[in-house]
C-alpha cells in the first residue's frame, strides 16, 4: 500500500472500457490517482499535459500501438516508469516492448494483485530518494537528498530544507514538466503561505549551484530539471 498523503499518478492506456474501469478501480483502491486514456494519441497528450509516476498501457490501441506511444515518451525524455499489459506474447512482441522502453510487460489475462505488485516494485525502486544514496546530478554535482548535501569536485555545501524539498521534487519528476503549484505543495505544504515569487527566488539559488541549464524554466507553467 502507498504511503498516505503521497498519492501517486498513473496513466492507464486501455481501449476496453470495461477493463480499463477495472484496473483503475483496483489501483483506486490501492492508494493511486489513475487517469485513464483510450487511444495512443490522447496518451501523449495527456502525457505532455501532465505529470505521472507511472504509465501502464495496453498495445493494441487505437491511432497509435503502444509500443509507439512509449517510444515517443522515452524520446521526449519522459523516463518514468512503464508496463505492458497485453495479450500479445511472442518472443517478438516481447522483445519489441523493451526495446520500446517499458520496464515491465505483463500477459493478459493476468491478476490484478500481480500487477499491484510488479507497480509497487517499480515505483519502490524509482522511489529510491528516501534513502542516503547519492544521486548524480550532473558531472560536477552529487546530491544526498535526506541530509540536502550536495557534493562536488569542489567540495560540500547543504542546501535549506526547503531547497532541497524543491530540487528533491524535480528529480522525482526528471526529465517532466513540474507545476508551480506541486512544487510548492511538496516544498511548503498545504498549510504554509508561499508565492511564485517564494518559489523563484529559491529556484534562483539552486541554478546558481548547479547552472541555469539544469533547472529550466517552463514560461508561466512550472520548471523542469535535466538530468544527464
Amino acid at each position: 500500500m502507498i504511503k498516505k498523503g503521497t498519492k501517486l499518478r498513473i496513466l492507464l492506456l486501455e481501449d476496453d472500457p470495461i477493463i480499463c474501469d477495472i484496473i483503475s478501480e483496483f489501483l483506486d483502491e490501492c492508494g493511486y490517482e489513475v487517469v485513464p486514456v483510450y487511444d495512443g494519441e490522447e496518451a501523449i497528450d495527456k502525457a505532455y499535459e501532465e505529470h505521472f509516476d507511472a504509465f501502464i498501457f495496453d498495445v493494441k490501441v487505437p491511432s497509435k500501438n503502444g509500443f509507439d506511444v512509449l517510444r515517443s515518451l522515452r524520446a521526449a525524455k519522459q523516463e518514468v516508469p512503464a508496463i505492458f499489459i497485453t495479450s500479445l506474447s511472442s518472443v517478438d512482441d516481447l522483445s519489441n516492448g523493451y526495446d520500446a522502453g517499458c520496464d515491465d510487460y505483463i500477459k493478459k489475462p493476468f491478476e490484478l494483485k500481480e500487477l499491484q505488485l510488479r507497480l509497487f516494485k517499480l515505483l519502490k525502486k524509482s522511489f529510491s530518494l528516501n534513502n542516503e544514496d547519492k544521486i548524480v546530478l550532473n558531472t560536477i554535482w552529487s546530491f544526498e537528498p535526506i541530509s540536502g548535501k550536495l557534493s562536488g569536485a569542489n567540495g560540500e555545501l547543504f542546501l535549506t530544507k526547503k531547497e532541497a524539498k524543491i530540487l528533491k521534487t524535480l528529480i522525482t519528476h526528471k526529465g517532466q514538466m513540474v507545476s508551480h503549484e506541486e512544487i510548492i505543495t511538496a516544498a511548503w505544504g498545504y498549510d504554509d503561505e508561499a508565492t511564485e515569487e517564494n518559489l523563484r527566488t529559491h529556484i534562483k539559488k539552486l541554478r546558481k549551484i548547479l547552472g541555469k541549464d539544469m533547472i529550466q524554466n517552463i514560461r508561466k507553467q512550472g520548471y523542469l530539471l535535466a538530468v544527464s
